[in-house]
């Protein structure tokens, strides 16, 4: 299998259609990325199951950076819409097939359970970022409607 050029035209066509995606952020000026390119290629025609993508960060900003794109190149699976590695830098062909194997060895249920448990652990520390807030929303000052340090209300 080929790679597939990822534009924002295409980009949600490819996540929809694709169990598991795997994309290099490059460059055409980055020599690394160069370098990795028959890497990625290879890695292609050996896992035909899984769709790799590449996004040319200068023609595709807009992806780059909806994506936190820093450093190319930088290698991103993505395995049912939900982005579950990146790392920037060029990989060796040993260390891409591992990424690939640790992909597909996910359970994906447990992900979804593990960011479900950190939206709702991020949502209570928002909530409860000032130490007077309580739940719903409302906010006191100790010792007028709430107690102070020693629980005694002032």
């Amino acid at each position: 299998m080929t790679t597939t050029a990822l534009t924002t035209a295409n980009f949600d066509e490819t996540m929809q259609s694709s169990e598991i995606v795997l994309i290099d952020f490059w460059a055409s000026w980055c020599g690394p990325c160069r370098n990795f390119a028959p890497i990625f290629e290879a890695a292609s025609e050996k896992h035909p199951d899984v769709t790799f993508a590449k996004v040319d960060t200068d023609a595709e900003q807009e992806l780059a950076a909806a994506a936190n794109i820093s450093s190319i190149p930088t290698i991103m699976a993505i395995r049912q819409g939900i982005p579950v590695f990146a790392q920037p830098g060029a990989l060796p062909a040993e260390a891409l097939e591992d990424i690939i194997g640790q992909v597909r060895a996910l359970d994906m249920e447990d992900v979804r359970r593990q960011m479900e448990a950190a939206t709702k652990e991020a949502q209570v520390t928002q909530g409860s970022a000032d130490p007077t807030s309580v739940p719903g929303g409302t906010q006191g000052t100790p010792g007028v409607d709430h107690p102070d340090a020693n629980g005694a209300i002032v």
